[in-house]
């Protein structure tokens, strides 16, 4: 069953993403999403970037059509919504190091406000950098890696977070972006023996687990995930390998 909420705010956060905000009082946890019906386009699903009791939001960047159709909308226009879906970050360790790459960093933010904790953003460049105004207030400590070294850190959010475990005992890292990102994030705290969760993504039609679309080895990342922990990674094979297409098929990345 889907709920209509009309578009309270529009917040430009970045040359080629917004994000919506609007009224919704239903009970969600940092890391699960939402699907959004664009009418004759597609449904899609997003992640809640804000949390309040009363109000959520979405953050999008404009990649697709369906995406590049929500960026038209206006304050005052309605939104049929549906979820949430999936199961949210765990955050009940004492020592969290939160990473959210390009416009993952929407997908953590929510936990970086309910936690406090560090917390690392990354972006190709400074204009490709999202949510840095509510990171730098919430957050204990937040570093800002850009692949070209336009801001912060030249570098990306791997190699950061290396520099920054070797400073600090965390707990677990807790990390959003793309895939690649969040591979090598795996493989170097497989290497560490640090502990991590995941927010992954593939491609979905349902968000409920039933089309399968979504299906990564016998996980369905909307249903099982999208968060997944290090020890149910480990098992994954087709992470950083392969994902489905829009028909079910099998896409290799390389």
């Amino acid at each position: 069953m889907s709920d209509v909420v009309v578009i309270k705010k529009i917040i430009e956060e970045a040359y080629d993403t917004k994000t919506f905000v609007f009224d919704w009082e239903s009970k969600v946890v940092p890391g699960q999403f939402i699907m959004i019906w664009i009418p004759g386009t597609d449904e899609i699903p997003m992640s809640v970037s804000s949390i309040t009791e009363k109000t959520k939001s979405v953050t999008v960047k404009a990649i697709g059509d369906a995406t590049k159709r929500l960026h038209e909308f206006k304050e005052g226009d309605r939104l049929s919504i549906r979820g949430p879906f999936g199961n949210g970050f765990d955050l009940s360790s004492k020592n969290i190091l939160i990473i959210g790459g390009g416009v993952g960093t929407a997908a953590v933010m929510p936990a970086v406000v309910q936690t406090g904790a560090d917390t690392i953003i990354a972006a190709r460049s400074d204009k490709d950098l999202i949510m840095l105004d509510t990171a730098e207030k919430y957050a204990a400590n937040m570093w800002v890696a850009t692949d070209d070294g336009s801001k912060g850190f030249h570098g990306n959010a791997v190699q950061l977070m290396r520099e920054k475990l070797a400073l600090k005992k965390y707990d677990c890292v807790v990390a959003c972006g793309p895939e690649v990102m969040l591979y090598f994030t795996y493989k170097a705290c497989e290497e560490l023996g640090q502990d991590c969760q995941l927010s992954l993504e593939r491609y979905m039609k349902c968000g409920a687990g039933v089309c399968g679309c979504c299906v990564m080895d016998d996980k369905r990342i909307c249903k099982d995930g999208p968060v997944f922990t290090k020890e149910q990674i480990s098992k994954l094979t087709e992470f950083g390998v392969s994902r489905r297409d829009a028909c079910g098929r099998v896409v290799k990345f390389r």
